[in-house]
């Protein structure tokens, strides 16, 4: 997977992309990050990237010239179009699906903006999806930029070491993630269930499942309405209901 980051800060990427799992999947060769710098894409003295918006209003506006020559700079003639992303509060809100099929991929574009916003052309000609992190504003896109990476690259195989961490991970399942636990088995008279301790996978695997349903159950609800349910995932969260209402 490579990931092209457009942004005015490339400095900010540095102890993110230089650490843990990600620093570890570059040097396996797994995942290639290249940071641009899209003000050298300007032409003129002072490398102007912003201006004032037509009409009048407050903030500074990114110019269209120097982000297009900069995504142009980028694509490989004859290759198809990798996704070009744009980290903007309106986009739609990244999810575990959303980061699933961007894993698909093998070359995304990230634009981080800063300042008031982006000259219109930008969104409407340029970039191919807006992704946002959440209904909330930051000062530019270099932290959505990140939680893109972070999320897609865990998902590509051999990122993680143990491939089906990935799988079980809260929303891959369409449910949360039931509770871990590792030693001492008895840490201040605080213990694990004894079912972790006994050595039976299947009956394991039912308890995570029931833990993963109850946990989804009483944090996420809206969840449960679109997640894949067997008939005893159903029957099981029906008798949570009955216990809820005795």
């Amino acid at each position: 997977m490579r990931f092209d980051i457009l942004t005015l800060f490339p400095e900010m990427f540095q102890g993110f992309l230089g650490t843990s799992i990600i620093k570890r999947a570059q040097q396996q060769g797994i995942v290639e990050t290249n940071l641009i710098n899209f003000r050298d894409f300007a032409t003129d003295k002072h490398h102007t990237v912003d201006d004032t918006p037509y009409g009048g209003g407050g903030g500074m506006v990114l110019k269209p010239e120097p982000l297009f020559r900069a995504v142009e700079s980028l694509l490989e003639e004859g290759k198809e179009k990798p996704p070009i992303l744009l980290m903007s509060p309106q986009g739609a809100t990244l999810t575990q699906k959303k980061a699933e099929e961007l894993a698909q991929h093998s070359h995304l574009i990230l634009l981080c903006g800063h300042y008031e916003g982006y000259d219109e052309r930008i969104r409407t000609h340029l970039v191919t999806e807006e992704i946002s992190i959440g209904d909330y504003v930051l000062t530019g896109g270099e932290l959505p930029a990140m939680i893109v990476v972070d999320s897609v690259s865990r998902l590509l195989p051999g990122v993680l070491g143990n491939d089906s961490s990935a799988v079980t991970d809260s929303f891959s399942t369409g449910l949360l993630e039931y509770p871990h636990y590792t030693r001492p088995a008895d840490f201040e008279g605080l213990k694990v269930p004894d079912i972790l301790l006994s050595g039976h996978h299947q009956n394991i695997e039912t308890w995570r499942r029931q833990q993963a349903l109850t946990r989804t159950w009483e944090k996420r609800p809206d969840l449960l309405e679109t997640a894949p349910l067997t008939e005893e995932d159903r029957n099981f969260l029906q008798g949570l209901a009955r216990k809820q209402r005795s």
